[in-house]
């Protein structure tokens, strides 16, 4: 690993683990609730802890001023919900125009199994190279989706992220599998660090459990999204979930702390 590598993962999280909050989701699904005033949302979320955001790149402007310093990380590839195929990520930015908006790291989608994979992994494989060759980090967001793919089956997402790995990335985001017992296999598919995404909002225990029980097993932290940015008070959660990561808090105390309601 190049300085330059290792100096800007430092800036993207604390010891190994990360708390990422990606706002990319305006491409895919429109301004939806939480982005329209998104300096607001990033300026909730690094405040309660989170160490990185990320965005698009046309969105750098907006991000800078409200982030507390956190790291910053610019996403290369998209789709809309609305196309005729969301699996086809396209390219939407390069690693040279994230280093000129100083982005501390780029991050690259991969649907693994998807009709689009061959031309995804080697999208992938070049943008390893190129920011490699720069001293930029890659967070593979690497998931297993396709026909007849079990997005959350263990064999498959350790494929995942060991093909991530495999290509160059640094940190590698995939689904959660849903215990820890099947997680562990995901976890030792790979020497890198594995963060989980957050998906389709569920109550705040089940968030903190899901992140308590992937932390657990050598998991590295979360990159959420919409879990973070649509929740009603986005710097408590976000706050509540960088304890749990960070702190190793227990999921009612970090409700009790940062005044999340005690659920059943």
């Amino acid at each position: 690993m190049s300085t330059g590598v290792e100096a800007r993962l430092t800036r993207l999280g604390r010891d190994g683990k990360f708390v990422t909050v990606p706002m990319d989701h305006g491409i895919t699904m429109g301004a939806v609730d939480g982005l329209k005033d998104i300096e607001s949302t990033i300026a909730d979320v690094t405040e309660g802890g989170a160490d990185a955001v990320l965005t698009q790149k046309g969105l750098a402007d907006r991000v800078y001023p409200n982030r507390n310093d956190a790291g910053y990380l610019i996403h290369l590839n998209g789709s809309t919900e609305i196309g005729p195929d969301e699996a086809e990520k396209r390219q939407t930015a390069t690693v040279e125009e994230a280093v000129r908006l100083g982005a501390d790291g780029v991050s690259f989608h991969i649907n693994v199994g998807s009709d689009h994979e061959p031309d995804q992994i080697e999208a992938l494989g070049n943008v390893t190279e190129r920011a490699h060759q720069l001293g930029m980090p890659v967070l593979a967001m690497a998931y297993a989706r396709g026909p007849g793919i079990d997005e959350h089956d263990a064999t498959n997402l350790g494929h995942a992220v060991r093909l991530a790995e495999e290509l160059g990335a640094d940190i590698i985001k995939t689904a959660y599998s849903g215990d820890p017992a099947s997680f562990e296999h995901v976890v030792e598919s790979t020497s890198k660090p594995v963060i989980i995404a957050g998906g389709s909002p569920s109550s705040d225990r089940e968030t903190l459990e899901t992140v308590q029980d992937a932390v657990s097993v050598g998991g590295a932290g979360v990159s959420m999204g919409r879990t973070i940015f649509q929740h009603p008070d986005p710097y408590a959660i976000s706050s509540a979930i960088a304890a749990v990561v960070h702190e190793g808090f227990a999921i009612d105390v970090a409700m009790d702390r940062f005044d999340l309601p005690i659920e059943p």
